[in-house]
């Protein structure tokens, strides 16, 4: 069965380009001109991915994705013609998984989509990593604390992920961005902090005086072995 895209973007021109481009590579594509409309086949449908315009007539694009990421872990990926960091790392703190400025290659979109796709079925094995309190299921993509599920894009469950895997082990973030496989953020900069900011927020008692996920000045980061 083909995978589902949901693509919320006013541009007719650019959505049909998009929609035929992405239907020619096996996907079904169907198209919100509107955030509202949007929401609301997001909501009544099950999609695989989004693609999400931040500029849109009715809506801001990155209310869109809080709205969005509020309710369901779908995969999304923005696209934008604002290019300026801070807008990325607003999106990517709204729970955006990737971002892509326009205007901007078919191909790339295709390769982007792909991986975050990819990234959210990787790891099927029934798997289970305990940490005390913290519950890491693998197949499921699931975070559980004290039971209780929390949530995380797909790209921040990734990185937790490899956190967990490599426990008591100082991870700089170059050797987190080597290690999620298939990730086709370029260079990644600063904004595998707001990542980090965000997992802290999900899984600390007090995200302020973290005791999971801790930061080695100059170094990294490293996932704390003892968490009883």
């Amino acid at each position: 069965m083909a995978d589902r895209i949901l693509l919320i973007e006013d541009d007719s021109r650019l959505a049909e380009m998009v929609k035929n481009y992405l239907g020619g590579a096996g996907f079904h594509v169907e198209v919100a001109p509107k955030g509202a409309a949007g929401i609301a086949m997001e909501a009544r449908q099950a999609f695989d991915a989004v693609v999400l315009d931040l500029t849109l007539p009715d809506m801001d694009g990155l209310e869109i994705c809080r709205r969005i990421r509020a309710r369901a872990a779908t995969p999304i990926l923005m696209l934008t013609a604002r290019g300026e960091p801070m807008d990325r790392v607003v999106g990517l703190e709204m729970g955006a998984d990737d971002y892509l400025a326009k205007p901007f290659e078919p191909r790339e979109l295709l390769a982007r989509l792909r991986a975050i796709l990819r990234r959210t079925r990787g790891e099927q094995a029934a798997e289970v990593l305990r940490f005390g309190r913290l519950e890491i299921d693998v197949g499921a993509r699931q975070v559980r604390l004290d039971g209780n599920a929390v949530s995380l894009t797909s790209h921040q469950f990734a990185l937790l992920l490899v956190l967990a895997r490599h426990p008591g082990r100082v991870m700089s973030r170059d050797a987190l961005m080597d290690q999620v496989k298939n990730e086709p953020l370029e260079a990644f900069d600063r904004s595998i902090d707001v990542h980090i900011s965000r997992i802290r927020a999900a899984i600390e008692d007090d995200a302020s005086k973290p005791r999971r996920v801790i930061t080695v000045r100059g170094a990294g980061y490293v996932f704390a072995k003892d968490q009883s």
